[in-house]
């Protein structure tokens, strides 16, 4: 099923990503590249949020033939909980956890539900499939983004 094969890269992926992420000290953790760019903090702050907007999604799209949600604000977010001044060991390993989790709510989505399209915001219509794809990828793509931060 893919959103097994999905959640175990999941799994291996947040693993991979904290402990690299535990290493780095406050110092560049907390840096940002450029004015208006998030820091590496940020960035994992987001990623936790992007795994709370999924996890409703998720979990609902087993009850409900077409599911509507509102979009996601992430400069809001991040700016909100203000993820600069988390304490980063503890940060990562909830990050982790929470990414764990949801990877066990993937597992538990029935193949014929992956189908179920979703309206999030204004965006175009997209099946379930598509979302827990997409969160893969986005989870991907941010964490090369913290690669390239850390490592200057």
């Amino acid at each position: 099923m893919i959103s097994h094969t999905i959640a175990d890269k999941v799994d291996q992926l947040v693993d991979d990503a904290a402990d690299k992420l535990r290493a780095l000290g406050e110092d560049v953790v907390s840096a940002r590249p450029e004015e208006g760019k998030w820091s590496i903090k940020e960035i994992i702050g987001h990623l936790l949020d992007s795994a709370v907007n999924n996890h409703h999604r998720f979990v609902r799209a087993n009850d409900y033939e077409e599911l509507k949600f509102p979009g996601f604000e992430q400069d809001i977010w991040v700016l909100r909980q203000s993820y600069a001044d988390v304490d980063w060991p503890s940060f990562v390993e909830l990050w982790r956890l929470y990414n764990h989790h949801l990877a066990h709510v993937m597992r538990q989505i029935p193949e014929d539900r992956l189908y179920i399209v979703c309206l999030i915001g204004d965006n175009e219509p997209a099946t379930l499939r598509f979302i827990v794809e997409d969160y893969l990828d986005h989870l991907e793509h941010h964490l090369q983004q913290v690669d390239i931060q850390s490592t200057g």
